[in-house]
C-alpha cells in the first residue's frame, strides 16, 4: 500500500490524497461503509459500487471469526471472494467489541478473553491471533488489537489501558512483520492511537504509533461518550504528531458534521454505522439537513427525496412514497434509506475532496455545516 497527498487547502489541515492497494485505489478523504459480517446491511455489493460509489468497505474481525468462522472464509479464498467485493476491504481488530461487550470479557496481558454473544462460548484474542485472523480474512488493511476505554474513563484507568494497548501493539506489529498474506495480495497494518480525553496520553500514544513506521495510522477511542469539542481537540493533538505522509483513519465517527470537522483537522479515512442504522430507523441525511421519514408531514409530499444538488439513488422515489413504505413496515424502505444515506456520505466526502483541490474547503465547510445541522 502507498499513499500520497495530492492537494491541501488554505486555512485548513484538510488534504486530498490517494491510497493505492492491490484491490484498487482509494481517493481520500473517504468514508467507508461498515459491513460487519461481510455485508453492509440492506445493501447489495453492485449497489455499493455503482449507486453508493463506495471505494472501500469494512469487515469486523470479531463477528467474522464467530460466524462463519475462518475455515469457511479460507476455503472461499478470503473475504473478497466470499462476499463478491473486489475493491479494498479494511477489518477492525475486535477491540471495539471488547469495549462494547465489557460484561462478557476479561482483560489481561496475554490478551482478552470473552464469551460469544451468539452461544456463550469462550474465546481468547491475543495480538498475534488477531493478526492471524485478519490474514485469513485477507483484508487490505488490518488493525492492531487495542483496548478502547470509555470517554468518561478516569486518568488512572486510561493510563493503565494505554500501557496495555502499547504492549499489545508491539507484539501485534512483530507478528505482522513475521507472517505473510495468504491470498497473493499485500496487506497493511494500522496501529491505533488511544489515550482517552487526556492530552498527554494522546501525545504519548501518537508518538509511540508514529515511531512504528506502519503504512497508515488510526485514531481510536473517540465518539465513545466524550463531548464533541473534546473529540475535535484530541484529533488536533494527535494529528500534530502523526506523520503527514501516511493516511490517518478516524475510527467510528460519525455524523456528517463530525466528518467535515475531522477532514478539516487532517483526517483521511472514516467509518460509522450511522448512515445505515439511522436510515433503517427512518432518518435521512441530506445537504439541506436531516429528515425523519416517519413524520406525517411527508405523507403528501410528492417531490423527490433529494430534490436538487446531489442526485442520489433515490431520485425516482418521492418523500410520500418512502414515508408510506416506512408506515407499512415494508423492507424496501430500509434499503432505499440505507442507499440514500450511504450515497450522501460518499457524495459529501467527494465534495470535500473537490473543494480541497479548489483551495476553498474551509469556506465551503463552514457553509455546509450550517446546512447539515437543520432539521427539515
Amino acid at each position: 500500500m502507498d499513499f500520497k497527498v495530492i492537494a491541501t487547502s488554505s486555512g485548513s489541515n484538510a488534504r486530498a490524497g490517494l491510497i493505492n492497494t492491490d484491490h484498487g485505489p482509494i481517493e481520500t478523504p473517504i468514508f467507508m461503509p461498515v459491513g460487519t459480517v461481510g455485508a453492509v446491511k440492506a445493501v447489495q455489493m453492485p449497489d455499493l459500487e455503482h449507486d453508493v460509489k463506495a471505494q472501500i468497505i469494512l469487515g469486523n474481525t470479531y463477528h467474522l471469526y464467530l460466524r462463519p468462522g475462518m475455515d469457511i472464509i479460507e476455503r472461499a479464498g478470503g473475504l473478497h471472494k466470499f462476499n463478491g467485493w473486489n475493491k479494498p476491504i479494511l477489518t477492525d481488530s475486535g477491540g471495539f467489541q471488547v469495549f462494547s461487550l465489557a460484561a462478557n470479557r476479561k482483560l489481561r496481558d496475554e490478551g482478552v478473553t470473552f464469551r460469544s454473544h451468539i452461544d456463550g462460548s469462550k474465546h481468547l484474542f491475543t495480538p498475534e491471533k488477531v493478526v492471524d485472523i485478519q490474514r485469513s480474512i485477507g483484508s487490505d488493511i488490518m488493525m492492531a488489537l487495542d483496548e478502547c476505554p470509555p470517554g468518561t474513563a478516569e486518568y488512572g484507568y486510561a493510563r493503565k489501558s494505554l500501557s496495555l494497548t502499547e504492549r499489545w501493539l508491539k507484539r501485534g506489529w512483530q507478528h505482522f512483520c513475521e507472517t505473510e498474506p495468504k491470498y497473493g495480495h499485500s496487506q497493511a497494518f494500522f496501529p491505533i492511537v488511544q489515550g482517552c480525553v487526556y492530552k498527554d496520553l494522546r501525545q504519548e500514544s501518537a508518538k509511540f504509533v508514529a515511531d512504528l513506521g506502519a503504512e497508515g495510522n488510526a485514531i481510536g477511542g473517540l465518539a465513545v461518550g466524550e463531548p464533541t469539542e473534546v473529540m475535535y481537540e484530541m484529533i488536533e493533538v494527535v494529528n500534530d504528531i502523526l506523520p503527514a505522509d501516511k493516511p490517518r483513519y478516524l475510527m467510528g465517527v460519525g455524523t456528517p458534521v463530525n466528518i467535515l470537522e475531522a477532514i478539516d483537522r487532517g483526517v483521511d479515512m472514516m467509518d460509522c454505522v450511522m448512515p445505515t442504522r439511522n436510515g433503517r430507523n427512518g432518518m435521512l441525511f441530506t445537504q439541506h439537513g436531516t429528515m425523519n421519514m416517519r413524520n406525517k408531514k411527508w405523507a403528501d409530499d410528492f417531490s423527490p427525496i433529494q430534490a436538487d444538488g446531489a442526485s442520489f439513488v433515490d431520485h425516482i422515489y418521492t418523500k410520500a412514497y418512502l414515508r408510506h413504505l416506512f408506515a407499512a413496515q415494508e423492507i424496501l424502505a430500509l434499503q432505499i434509506a440505507s442507499l440514500h444515506n450511504l450515497a450522501f456520505y460518499l457524495w459529501l466526502v467527494g465534495e470535500a475532496r473537490k473543494h480541497i483541490q479548489q483551495g476553498d474547503f474551509k469556506q465551503w465547510k463552514e457553509q455546509m455545516v450550517q446546512q447539515l445541522m437543520v432539521r427539515l
